[in-house]
């Protein structure tokens, strides 16, 4: 599997803008991640020392690996340009706005990237506004079939 979406992140948050970063991984977390172990589960991006960190990303131990394996969850650094971190450090001080990670993918030079997006969150009524959104696009691609 090359690609990994969480598919919440959609249903939860409005995504204003989006970037793309590099991570810094292990060699067996990348054996991991190409068998598809991986789960976005309740992660997030913050700021720690104006580095950008991703934060209970789930990816499985590699069931081949020795004692050298990877931790399942443990916090992993993204890599931004400097003009884009200090836009997106920015940005998080305003009230309402966080960074969460939509995809993970893998890139044309065989490395991971990860999407990440900066997002606010929706009420209730928003989330039902969406799921509405949904069905009725479902219903006329059923109706145009």
């Amino acid at each position: 599997m090359t690609e990994f979406r969480n598919r919440s992140a959609y249903h939860e948050f409005f995504i204003e803008e989006k970037y793309e970063a590099g991570m810094v991984l292990y060699g067996t977390e990348v054996k991991s991640m190409r068998e598809g172990k991986l789960s976005f589960a309740d992660s997030f991006c913050m700021f720690f020392k104006s580095e950008l960190w991703v934060r209970n990303l789930h990816i499985a131990e590699y069931r081949f690996g020795t004692t050298n394996n990877h931790l399942a969850v443990h916090d992993r650094k993204l890599l931004l340009n400097r003009r884009e971190l200090k836009k997106l450090e920015n940005k998080l001080k305003d009230k309402g706005y966080t960074i969460i990670p939509l995809r993970i993918f893998l890139s044309e030079k065989g490395l991971f990237k990860m999407e990440i997006g900066l997002a606010r969150g929706k009420k209730l009524y928003d989330k039902r506004e969406s799921i509405k959104e949904k069905d009725t696009q479902r219903e006329i691609k059923r109706f145009l079939k």
